[in-house]
């Protein structure tokens, strides 16, 4: 039997979510809705002129992009919620932009477009229930950490006589990677509840991978007569496109370093969240409808306030 991906599991999970936001909408609030943003990248490219740091130390302004994606997410309880993300992300990276001269030497660029899919748990660790202290609760605001996992599908190019080739197929470095790898996203941010149906926000979202080969970078130089084609040798070592003395093109022979195998890539995005808050109503607040309703016969009520659960029924209806 085969044996289930680190994808298809995170498919089932996130199915699961699904299934239970929507079995449980009668009870708890859930949003859907979109985001979209800047994308950035930490890995073997770029950089400054010291060797390479950790986090955002060494991300390259220049090479920010573009991320879109949806979202759907549900409530908890109070503190806690639910989220199942689909995005696009764009990453790039390119040595012409390093003013470290074993980067800059190197000459390697690369683009990916990653297609992930994440879930996470979200804490609200800060709520204010009425902005504006109008007694309605129309509008609200919550700042929220997040933690999760995922899959990410990916493919880097490298641009060359005017187009992009695909890295991949042509193991620049002699190994064969993968398409898939995990990823464990860690995030950050807040949104507005608005009229409460209507939200808006911020999320920076932290992407580490598994992978050491987002940018096809990772470890030594390989022989060049034994890879796969003359392109794979030319898009291995570029470094005679820049005509750098002999010396210093040593730097660049086969077993020689190309890569920082130690240290995973990983990717970060930073975007505005925009969603449509739905809500259900419980069997209490039906039953609290239709307790409303009945205030026509005041020889069976005399009113919502007498009725044994009109405490609860008000509660329910206001405690979104």
């Amino acid at each position: 039997m085969k044996k289930p991906t680190l994808l298809s599991k995170v498919v089932l999970a996130s199915g699961f979510l699904f299934m239970f936001s929507s079995s449980s909408k009668a009870q708890y609030l859930w949003d859907a809705g979109v985001h979209i943003g800047a994308s950035n990248y930490l890995g073997d490219m770029g950089g400054n002129e010291l060797t390479r740091r950790d986090f955002v130390a060494d991300m390259k302004m220049a090479e920010t992009k573009m991320s879109a994606g949806g979202f759907a997410r549900y409530k908890i309880n109070r503190n806690f919620s639910g989220i199942a993300d689909l995005n696009w992300v764009r990453i790039a990276g390119d040595d012409k932009l390093s003013s470290n001269p074993g980067r800059n030497g190197r000459n390697l660029n690369f683009r990916n477009d990653i297609a992930e899919l994440t879930v996470q748990g979200q804490f609200n660790f800060f709520t204010v229930y009425d902005l504006g202290h109008t007694y309605r609760y129309r509008n609200s605001f919550r700042a929220f950490v997040g933690l999760g996992i995922g899959a990410a599908y990916h493919s880097p190019k490298a641009y060359y006589n005017g187009d992009y080739v695909a890295l991949r197929p042509l193991e620049t470095e002699g190994v064969h990677y993968t398409k898939v790898t995990g990823v464990i996203p860690a995030s950050a941010g807040f949104y507005f509840t608005l009229n409460k149906h209507y939200r808006i926000g911020y999320t920076m979202n932290w992407r580490t991978t598994f992978s050491d080969y987002l940018d096809d970078v990772s470890t030594v130089y390989a022989d060049p007569s034994k890879l796969s084609s003359p392109l794979a040798a030319e898009l291995a070592n570029r470094s005679d496109e820049l005509n750098l003395p002999t010396a210093f093109a040593e730097n660049f022979t086969p077993g020689n370093k190309r890569g920082d195998p130690t240290h995973k890539d990983s990717y970060l995005t930073s975007t505005v969240d925009m969603s449509y808050v739905i809500r259900g109503h419980s069997s209490l607040i039906r039953g609290g409808d239709w307790i409303y309703n009945t205030q026509r016969h005041p020889s069976k009520y005399t009113g919502p306030s007498h009725h044994p659960h009109a405490l609860l029924i008000r509660k329910h209806r206001y405690h979104w």
